[in-house]
């Protein structure tokens, strides 16, 4: 490769992504980030085994889905042992302080 040639990403046949060598990746990380959001997720290798994939936003929000907390509580509710009881067992009694008001 001469000097004005540049790097291209290696495509993987069984994967339509785009594979970067870390160097490569930091040198043309406008492009990196550009073809995130045109073409799709963008890999990103150390050492030659894979490490980081750059995503678009809009497409890291949709997989990571909402932080509600809706999932948690369904599990809960679905459970045939949503009604039990739960004391914390204690060896010991909860200190007191004396207060005066």
């Amino acid at each position: 490769m001469t000097s004005s040639e540049s790097p291209s990403p290696v495509r993987v046949e069984e994967q339509p992504v785009a594979s970067w060598r870390l160097q490569d990746a930091k040198a043309r990380f406008s492009e990196v980030v550009r073809l995130a959001h045109q073409a799709g997720p963008q890999r990103v290798t150390v050492h030659g085994r894979q490490a980081v994939v750059v995503v678009d936003a809009a497409e890291f929000d949709r997989l990571q889905g909402a932080q509600t907390g809706r999932a948690l509580i369904d599990a809960l509710q679905a459970s045939p042992h949503r009604d039990c009881e739960i004391e914390p067992a204690r060896s010991v009694p909860m200190p007191a302080r004396a207060v005066e008001l």
